[in-house]
């Protein structure tokens, strides 16, 4: 509860108030993940019909193939490797990223419609932290030092404390190995960093907005996705094998990512 409703807004809020990034990294982002989950999206619907999943755990599958763990984990390691410019550019994919996971992935579950996804959504400090930090940022609105030095101790707590609740939700999961838990592996480890990469190319990103793109899609499986899924609708149990399945194959996978955009 301190991360989702002070420390991620607070690191949102301070990251879009002291961000030097231009409009086109931006939006270049933001249109990447959209592409990217939509086409993600298309891809694990047609794996579904294909293999003739129930619908409980079609929901599932699709659900992790779209939700990277990129808050808990995606920002500490992007901030690692990349630095400060990265950390910019990994908020920015947070924020999309929190949009499909507050706003249209309950509704997809629970087949309720967009608008209740959207209430859902506005309901959450991140959004609205989201656009006190674009406020400021355009308005030229200077806070004072003390506000803005509590805000930004507050958004520095997000980082260690999303990796301490990383390890101990990992602690209480299970590691199985089926093929379910292979196949949705494949769709988040390896399709779609690649998808990022096709799409961040198309797109004409570049440096660090083409390297974030890439590795915070090859995040794996939200821990978020457990709740969600257990909230809306899908299979918990499976959700959660598959959580903890890809966390540990990510150890092999992420360093390979990384070493490749090294390339870039």
């Amino acid at each position: 509860r301190l991360t989702i409703y002070i420390f991620a807004p607070a690191l949102v809020a301070d990251n879009l108030y002291r961000t030097d990034l231009s409009e086109q990294s931006i939006g270049g982002i933001l249109l990447g993940f959209s592409l990217v989950s939509l086409v993600l999206y298309g891809v694990s619907w047609s794996f579904c019909r294909l293999v003739n999943f129930p619908p409980i755990i079609a929901k599932s599958f699709i659900t992790t193939t779209l939700l990277p763990n990129n808050g808990n984990l995606g920002l500490p390691l992007i901030d690692f490797t990349l630095g400060a410019g990265g950390l910019e550019r990994a908020v920015i994919y947070l924020i999309g990223s929190s949009l499909l996971l507050f706003g249209i992935i309950p509704a997809l579950l629970k087949g309720t419609g967009i608008v209740n996804g959207l209430n859902l959504t506005l309901r959450l400090p991140l959004i609205w932290a989201m656009i006190a930090g674009i406020g400021l940022r355009f308005l030229n609105i200077e806070l004072p030092s003390n506000i803005a030095q509590a805000l930004r101790q507050l958004g520095q707590a997000a980082i260690p404390v999303a990796l301490i609740i990383l390890g101990m939700q990992l602690a209480n999961s299970r590691l199985t190995l089926s093929r379910y838990e292979w196949a949705a592996a494949v769709g988040r480890l390896v399709l779609a960093p690649l998808t990022a990469l096709l799409i961040g190319k198309l797109l004409q990103l570049q440096g660090l907005d083409l390297q974030v793109l890439v590795l915070q899609s090859a995040m794996p499986v939200a821990i978020s996705s457990i709740v969600l899924v257990t909230e809306f609708g899908g299979d918990g149990a499976r959700v959660a094998r598959t959580v903890t399945a890809t966390t540990f194959m990510s150890l092999v996978t992420l360093p390979l990512v990384v070493w490749f955009l090294t390339k870039f």
